[in-house]
């Protein structure tokens, strides 16, 4: 029996990996709370959009929503596929292109498809805002998924004797990345909106400390998760997080002398 055909218990009452049977066919949980979890974001941007007292034009709405959709759809698979590059360019496979995705592509690109969108359509105020909270909620559904996947898909973590251990799926006992990052989401989300309530900032910054605080955190968890070493012992994921870090830190500094 291989590693990854042993099955351990979630909790004493569930086994790594959760499937669930649609239409006949056998699905693994990450891509059914993927999904879900883009289903109940977007419902939610909607519904904050309606209340929202900043209203965009038609012609602004639909050029951001295009831009984020096409960069989040061509980043997510193109970072997602050079997480390993000598596997894409070696040994190429459509199927493994195409189902090979990262959320840290789809925010990197998504956000260059949002100001490539704006520029176009002359818009300059800021937009991101609104979506932040929607996208925490979209992104802890899917990482509730990527648990239950075990080590499935690489969403898992490297082997560890701590006290955070688990076993996913085969004999080891492994860091649960995806319930760190849901822990880090969930008090991301109340510290933003203390800082909402208590301080007016210009708009934009809520998404910028998203950007920023989300970015560092993938840049250090991903330490712990396996990878391929692009630069020393930096993962494709890792430099991407490091350019956006420095956008971020720049765009924060130069936003603060604007409002001096």
């Amino acid at each position: 029996m291989s590693q990854h055909q042993l099955k351990y218990p979630i909790f004493g009452f569930m086994d790594f990996p959760v499937t669930f049977q649609i239409f006949g066919k056998t699905i693994l949980a990450h891509p059914v709370f993927e999904t879900v979890g883009i289903f109940i974001g977007m419902r939610y941007y909607f519904y904050l959009k309606r209340k929202s007292k900043e209203k965009l034009s038609f012609n602004t709405s639909a050029a951001v929503l295009i831009g984020a959709t096409a960069g989040a759809l061509i980043g997510s698979k193109l970072i997602g596929n050079l997480e390993n590059p000598y596997t894409l360019f070696e040994n190429f496979n459509f199927k493994r292109l195409w189902t090979n995705n990262t959320i840290i592509g789809g925010l990197a690109f998504g956000l260059i498809g949002v100001e490539w969108a704006k520029k176009i359509v002359g818009h300059k105020e800021s937009t991101g805002d609104l979506i932040v909270y929607p996208l925490i909620l979209a992104m802890i559904i899917g990482r509730i998924g990527c648990f239950l996947t075990g080590i499935h898909e690489e969403t898992y973590g490297l082997p560890t004797d701590s006290i955070f251990g688990m076993h996913l799926g085969d004999q080891y006992l492994r860091h649960p990345v995806a319930l760190y990052e849901i822990a880090f989401l969930i008090v991301l989300w109340i510290v933003l909106k203390i800082i909402q309530k208590k301080n007016k900032y210009p708009s934009g910054s809520i998404f910028q400390l998203f950007m920023l605080s989300y970015f560092s955190f993938r840049f250090l968890l991903d330490f712990i998760k396996p990878k391929i070493d692009i630069i020393g012992n930096l993962g494709t994921i890792q430099l991407v997080c490091i350019c956006v870090i420095i956008y971020y830190i720049y765009k924060i500094k130069n936003s603060k002398k604007i409002t001096k």
